[in-house]
């Protein structure tokens, strides 16, 4: 049983944030431990000044590497032994630091195997910048690490409300020009394939949001929906691919639009971001699709404001790690059954469908020459 538990690799974050709160609060209960084998990658000396700071009982098990963590505990791997100082609530170069050293050895160490899943503690985006960091986030970090060659995508979700992005963390004056309809096909084909694999969703159905106020108002508002928008959504019909809209951004989230839809895309960050955490409550959670790695992480941020004052609600980060698994899980499941092709089987099929192809044209020649006037002797 111990080798069929899933191992939840987690990043600590920014160490003046509420990541350990968050991580402690949600193994404090002994069913996640029954669920999955957690790995946090971090600091002892930091874990333990938050936990006192905190009150918190939850115990963890110190290792060296992800190969000695074991069932039924909370593993804490030491990414560094150096003296950090926290500064809670603060922001600070030396957070950042700490938190970089957890993600560069976990990206290490999925590359090597020793773990399923990846759970990410916020990160604080300004502090963590270095000559080995130089990203928007988690997201492009993790892309240019095991991607493989493949695009991120980034979605945010909630039961069945699932809300893409065909940019992320780009500044708004620079988001129209990079509303292209190659953009919109990719991000709408990575998404349909996630939903499929990942989420079980047989037919995914895609609603793709407009760029401008009332989509454009047939061009008197902006001429996007019309001259890309569309025209990519019509590619995407093309290729099989489920995609309506555009859809006004305002109306389509006040209506409650989203419910008949597995999926939503939408253009930029804080138009899908900003509707979806006012409905998520505490619950949502930060799925990065289209990579080998599965990696999810919490909707919310560091949280200088409430750190280490006990107060940080961790559901978010327990469906986070809930999510993880599932994914997990309904990747082996799709997987497994086109793990093992029978070629031959398809040979066998392919000669006899030609075996009927003959049969029938010969048939079909028969009737020709029954039908031409015979001779007469």
């Amino acid at each position: 049983m111990e080798e069929k538990k899933i191992r939840v690799a987690i990043t600590h974050g920014d160490t003046n944030g509420i990541g350990y709160e968050v991580i402690f609060k949600t193994f404090a209960e002994p069913e996640m431990l029954e669920l999955c084998t957690p790995i946090i990658y971090g600091s002892p000396k930091v874990a333990a000044y938050h936990r006192k700071a905190l009150n918190m009982e939850t115990s963890f098990s110190i290792i060296d590497k992800a190969e000695d963590a074991k069932s039924g505990r909370v593993n804490l791997l030491t990414t560094f032994d150096d003296e950090v100082k926290v500064e809670i609530g603060q922001s600070s170069k030396e957070a950042g630091e700490a938190a970089l050293k957890a993600l560069d050895r976990a990206m290490t160490d999925y590359r090597s195997g020793l773990y399923d899943v990846l759970v990410t503690a916020p990160i604080n985006k300004d502090n963590i910048q270095s000559n080995l960091f130089r990203f928007a986030g988690h997201t492009e970090y993790i892309e240019s690490c095991v991607g493989e060659g493949r695009k991120a995508l980034m979605v945010l979700m909630t039961g069945s409300l699932r809300v893409a992005l065909v940019t992320t963390h780009l500044p708004i004056k620079d988001v129209a020009k990079a509303i292209t309809k190659e953009a919109i096909v990719e991000k709408a084909a990575i998404f349909h394939k996630s939903l499929h694999r990942d989420f079980r969703i047989q037919k995914p159905r895609i609603a793709v949001l407009s760029l401008n106020p009332h989509a454009g108002d047939a061009g008197v508002i902006g001429s996007e929906e019309q001259d890309i928008i569309l025209p990519a959504i019509q590619q995407l019909e093309e290729q099989g691919i489920q995609a309506f809209g555009p859809f006004a951004a305002d109306g389509f989230f006040g209506s409650r639009a989203y419910s008949r839809f597995d999926g939503v895309l939408a253009m930029y960050h804080d138009q899908g971001l900003a509707p979806f955490k006012a409905l998520a409550s505490e619950e949502g959670v930060n799925y990065t699709a289209g990579l080998p790695m599965v990696r999810t992480s919490p909707d919310h941020g560091t949280a200088y404001d409430i750190a280490g004052k006990g107060v940080a609600d961790e559901n978010s980060f327990r469906q986070a790690v809930y999510t993880a698994i599932d994914v997990y899980r309904n990747r082996l499941r799709f997987d497994e059954p086109l793990e093992h092709p029978l070629p031959k089987l398809y040979h066998e099929k392919r000669d006899e469908s030609e075996k009927i192809r003959f049969a029938v044209s010969k048939k079909e020649q028969q009737k020709k020459d029954d039908r031409q006037p015979k001779k007469e002797e």
